[in-house]
């Protein structure tokens, strides 16, 4: 059982620092210089360590240097146990055994993913922006383009119903001048005071 005492933890964590900072420079090996240990587990009985590791680039997918690295791994275990045994001060050291870390190269993918999916919606919304239409400028019709061509229409409908109606300024004030025109053929009131005596009495007679 994986270790979740303290005790344990501490030991794990001990161990993960020795084996990182020191393997390159004790074992001299090509096949694990892209070697990185990601974690180390130690049981409750501090009987066993699982050291977890992967490489550098992540590939995961080159299994030639995947298996030659696990084996220059397994190769040095015991030179491993007893650098981590002399450096960490151990009265007991845990075995050592090395696994393959596959979360690193997972969570990579995922990030080539995720940048990959940016790059197309960058791609595609500059081609949005590049764009232009086969026919008219823009095809689509707005909501506002139809209010403004209904009220249009229906300005144009009440002109028509009243049409026989409207006139202009012009009509307006040829109208009133043709009014003054009639009002003036008829002659104000004439004061009786103002006419000749004598015609008056002609105009009796008559």
């Amino acid at each position: 059982m994986q270790g979740t005492n303290p005790r344990a933890a501490r030991i794990a964590a001990l161990i993960q620092r020795v084996i990182a900072s020191n393997m390159e420079s004790t074992l001299h090996d090509k096949r694990l210089k892209n070697v990185t240990i990601t974690d180390v587990k130690v049981t409750n009985d501090l009987q066993l360590a699982k050291v977890y590791w992967t490489t550098i680039s992540h590939t995961g997918n080159d299994e030639g240097e995947r298996k030659r690295a696990q084996t220059a791994l397994n190769q040095a275990r015991g030179r491993l146990r007893t650098m981590v045994g002399a450096k960490a001060g151990l009265r007991l050291t845990p075995q050592l055994q090395f696994i393959f870390d596959e979360v690193p190269g997972e969570a990579h993918e995922i990030d080539d993913i995720i940048v990959a999916a940016r790059r197309r919606d960058e791609e595609l919304a500059r081609m949005r922006a590049n764009a232009q239409y086969a026919g008219e400028a823009d095809p689509y019709r707005h909501d506002e383009d139809e209010t403004e061509e209904r009220l249009e229409h229906e300005d144009k409908d009440e002109y028509n119903e009243y049409d026989g109606d409207v006139v202009t300024v012009e009509e307006l004030e040829d109208f009133d001048d043709d009014e003054d025109a009639v009002d003036g053929s008829d002659d104000d009131p004439v004061d009786p005071a103002e006419l000749d005596p004598q015609s008056t009495i002609d105009g009796a007679q008559d």
